[in-house]
């Protein structure tokens, strides 16, 4: 039989400090309100409230807004202009009188044309300028378009993120809870074990030994309780985080059951939203390799000014149009085009392999985590069968303690594996989850 020792009096003294500690902090949290929260309600308030989600909608608006701005490709330009000159120059002083319709036979005196003294010429005009043919911008606006759907994509996974962080965090807390049930249902135990012991020693059956023995322990399981507590406020504070809720509610939780995405060698990436913003990307950067192009061909545009001209300030005397078209074309540009393409060339390659890692990594994840989740099932099989033998082997050292055929310290391993035990199979059922919450983020796809 196993010798044991008495702990020292500042042994004890410590510990029962520490045990002290863990307890007021188990009394305070004990405090603290509880609210039921289901996972779905959880997921709708995170989505409704998250920030990171109101950021990303910024994106799609800012990137709908830049895409507005290309609807000057075809739409006219409208402008009006008031303007006031004033020369002695004989060339304008002939023009201001042509302009307002005022030209006399007076007005070709050799004399006067040479020195014309100061005149004045008061313009109203409206102007009109008409896009016709400007392939390049089109094909610029095709490309703002598709950025709009990359963000939209990039949104989508912001979403989807948003949605394992929440699933995870309320896994955690399942977790938690699950362990609190352990300690207390150890802690229940090991009261009934004290109670018994104490009574013993009474008796003068036991020695002081084994009561101090079974008081730390009590004493332990107690902390340990706290702790858990303090864990379950802590996830609790970090969920009304996600769904930016005030902190210091402690959410009771129902039991999580997950509904996998996919079947085995289901997965369709190609359609998961963040890889189908990298491609939306890429259709992106080839409508500008395409706009950088066509910027080679003539531009033709139309124009009409509508004018009227007055020697007076507000005045609307002579009226004149002008109308016509512009056809241009920039035949060399010192290379621009060419190493523009080149520029675009090299990103779209770029993105291009970032697609295929991408897709790479994310074919590695999925392998992963599905090894993951086998695993974890077969912890699951093993752990019940822990759990099973680990609850036979405590009931019969704990008869054989209460015959007196066992020490505590043989009782007390028995419960501490038992509880070890148990708090595995909860980790594998947790480990479990978490790889299925994953698996379905890596998978999640849109059509």
């Amino acid at each position: 039989m196993q010798k044991h020792h008495p702990l020292s009096s500042s042994s004890k003294g410590h510990i029962l400090k520490i045990v002290f500690f863990f307890v007021l902090g188990f009394n305070v949290s004990a405090q603290i309100a509880e609210r039921p929260l289901s996972l779905q309600k959880a997921l709708e308030q995170a989505i409704l409230q998250n920030k990171q989600l109101g950021v990303a909608q910024l994106d799609v608006d800012l990137a709908k807004s830049k895409f507005k701005q290309t609807e000057a490709i075809w739409l006219p330009q409208v402008n009006f202009s008031y303007t006031g000159l004033f020369s002695d120059n004989p060339l304008n002083s002939f023009g201001f009188k042509l302009q307002q319709g005022s030209v006399q036979a007076a007005d070709f005196n050799p004399t006067l044309l040479n020195k014309p003294g100061g005149n004045q010429n008061y313009l109203s005009q409206l102007s009109i300028q008409q896009p016709i043919f400007n392939m390049d911008m089109h094909f610029m606006r095709l490309a703002a378009e598709k950025q709009i759907d990359v963000y939209q994509n990039q949104k989508q996974r912001t979403h989807e993120g948003i949605k394992m962080q929440v699933t995870q965090a309320y896994l955690q807390l399942e977790l938690m809870y699950e362990a609190r049930k352990v300690v207390e249902e150890t802690l229940y135990a090991m009261k009934n074990m004290l109670q018994f012991t104490q009574d013993r020693f009474n008796q003068g059956l036991m020695q002081k030994s084994d009561l101090l023995n079974a008081e730390v322990h009590v004493k332990a399981v107690e902390s340990k309780l706290a702790e858990t507590s303090s864990q379950i406020s802590a996830i609790s504070d970090q969920l009304s985080f996600m769904m930016n809720q005030e902190t210091g509610v402690n959410y009771t939780i129902e039991k999580v059951v997950l509904t996998p995405t996919i079947t085995k060698g289901t997965a369709d990436l190609a359609n998961r939203s963040d890889i189908k913003a990298m491609k939306e990307a890429e259709e992106s950067l080839s409508l500008m390799l395409k706009s950088n192009a066509q910027s080679s061909l003539p531009r033709l545009n139309g124009f009409a000014n509508y004018m009227f001209n007055d020697y007076k300030a507000l005045g609307f005397n002579a009226n004149s149009y002008l109308l016509g078209f512009n056809l241009s074309w920039d035949i060399f540009k010192g290379n621009q085009i060419k190493n523009k393409n080149a520029t675009l060339n090299l990103e779209k390659q770029k993105l291009q392999e970032q697609i295929k890692i991408q897709i790479n990594q994310a074919s590695v994840d999925i392998t992963k985590t599905s090894q993951q989740i086998a695993d974890a099932l077969y912890k699951i099989t093993l752990g019940n069968k822990a759990v099973e033998q680990a609850e036979e082997a405590y009931k019969i050292i704990r008869n054989r303690y209460t015959q007196g055929l066992s020490n505590t310290t043989d009782v007390l391993m028995a419960q501490t594996q038992l509880s070890e035990q148990k708090m595995l199979l909860s980790k594998a059922v947790f480990e479990q989850k978490m790889a299925e919450a994953y698996l379905n983020f890596l998978t999640e796809s849109t059509k």
